[in-house]
């Protein structure tokens, strides 16, 4: 069994940065594809953001040059690190081992004025 904790939302103005972490116990960490989504109440939850046990990064086109990606093997910890955020970055950001349907509990990002 994983356990994926989110941490690193909050309240911030448009234009700002954030950087969220995802902790990983158990499991096989460095084997995993690990994903970012995020959900807004009423829509599909979206993937935002991907990366491959070997490192490679994939991104949604809403995300593309403003969000990045990257992963810590040594903590078991995946990160997104989010620069020039707009309102309708607004959404419950989850962390996800893909394919295994192991989920965080997800952390709120809030992006206003």
């Amino acid at each position: 069994q994983v356990e994926l904790v989110e941490s690193g939302g909050g309240l911030v103005q448009p234009g700002g940065s954030l950087r969220l972490s995802c902790v990983a116990s158990g499991g096989s960490f460095r084997l995993y594809t690990m994903a970012w989504y995020r959900q807004v109440p009423g829509k599909q939850r979206e993937r935002v953001a991907a990366i491959t046990s070997a490192s490679t990064l994939i991104y949604g086109s809403s995300v593309k040059g403003r969000f990045t990606i990257s992963r810590d093997n040594a903590v078991n910890t995946v990160y997104l690190q989010m620069t020039s955020l707009r309102p309708e970055d607004t959404a419950v950001y989850y962390c996800s081992a893909e394919g295994y349907g192991y989920w965080g509990r997800g952390t709120q990002v809030t992006v206003s004025s």
